[in-house]
């Protein structure tokens, strides 16, 4: 970079320029970047659906800052998303985004990647291959069309930008004395799912595999692939867990979330067992789970939650 240019100087210039303004949204606010661990930050977004009111930002967009440069995680659900991502890290260091890492294909994480893309054109897109496989038959464009429609026009110039890059279970990348370890097993909230653990810090990203004050969409998943999942990551033993919705925190958050999983398929299969339709048991399982009544989306998703619980219990009997 040139003596006196900055990186906050050149991603200005990129997001004012007459081509980022024309047929666009409007600018998302700059949220704060939560520091984790040592030069590990997460901007905690909010815990809403997409909606006018937040822009479509709703998840957690994390970057490492590494001595050659910054690793960047799931830029979020719009072109306005990547650029608040990019505005907030040059305010905490001038160092140029080196990769991008998507957790999975549900695009409130990823869409954002076009910002990235613009202004760091070299940094690698990485992504699990039935992310890839699934942008390429157009689920990209689904989330795009969803988003927008979601927040009245607010994301609107969002562009879909996916992974350019495949990276699957083990892999493993230093980037200046940092180590960035790939985790993927098998289904869970998604087909596509990957968590990221940077090993000296302690510190796991988990994508949306694990949520935290916040009840997600499971239509992608399977609880089953979910609970096991979660059980493998643990193993890592960090310090600090980031989901992809809600607070970071200790083994507590994926523990808590874990037992959500289990005591909503435990609970419907035992009402299946005794002959119960699921929307004959919802009642009992919303008691059983009471303890997260207070988590966002708790209401909206339970009734889903438990037909999918009960199709996937249906299934396995067979």
């Amino acid at each position: 970079m040139k003596p006196g240019i900055t990186a906050l100087t050149l991603i200005t210039a990129f997001l004012f320029s007459p081509l980022c303004l024309a047929n666009k949204g409007p600018a998302i606010k700059d949220y704060p970047a939560d520091k984790v661990a040592d030069n590990i930050y997460v901007i905690h977004g909010p815990l809403g659906l997409p909606d006018s009111g937040n822009q479509g930002f709703m998840n957690n967009p994390a970057f490492v800052i590494t001595n050659d440069g910054i690793v960047a995680i799931d830029p979020g659900s719009s072109v306005q998303t990547g650029e608040m991502m990019l505005r907030v890290m040059a305010k905490i260091s001038d160092k140029p985004v080196i990769a991008v890492f998507n957790t999975h294909i549900h695009g409130d994480h990823w869409l954002g990647n076009q910002a990235l893309r613009a202004a760091y054109p070299d940094a690698p897109i990485y992504g699990h291959p039935n992310m890839i496989a699934l942008i390429e038959a157009g689920e990209g464009q689904n989330w795009a069309d969803r988003l927008e429609q979601m927040t009245e026009g607010k994301t609107a110039g969002t562009v879909v930008t996916g992974p350019n890059k495949t990276v699957d279970h083990g892999a493993t990348f230093k980037y200046g004395g940092t180590t960035v370890k790939i985790h993927h097993y098998g289904k869970a909230h998604t087909t596509s799912d990957l968590m990221i653990e940077i090993p000296e810090r302690s510190v796991t990203f988990l994508g949306d595999n694990v949520l935290n004050d916040r009840i997600p969409r499971i239509d992608d998943g399977d609880i089953q692939g979910n609970i096991g999942t979660i059980t493998q990551i643990l193993e890592t033993g960090s310090k600090v867990y980031v989901p992809g919705h809600g607070p970071s925190g200790d083994a507590g958050v994926p523990e808590s979330f874990r037992k959500y999983l289990d005591v909503l398929y435990t609970t419907v299969k035992k009402y299946y067992d005794e002959g119960l339709s699921d929307f004959e048991m919802k009642d009992q399982v919303a008691g059983a789970l009471g303890a997260y009544a207070g988590w966002s989306g708790f209401e909206e998703q339970l009734g889903k939650h438990i037909s999918l619980a009960y199709l996937q219990i249906e299934a396995a009997e067979f």
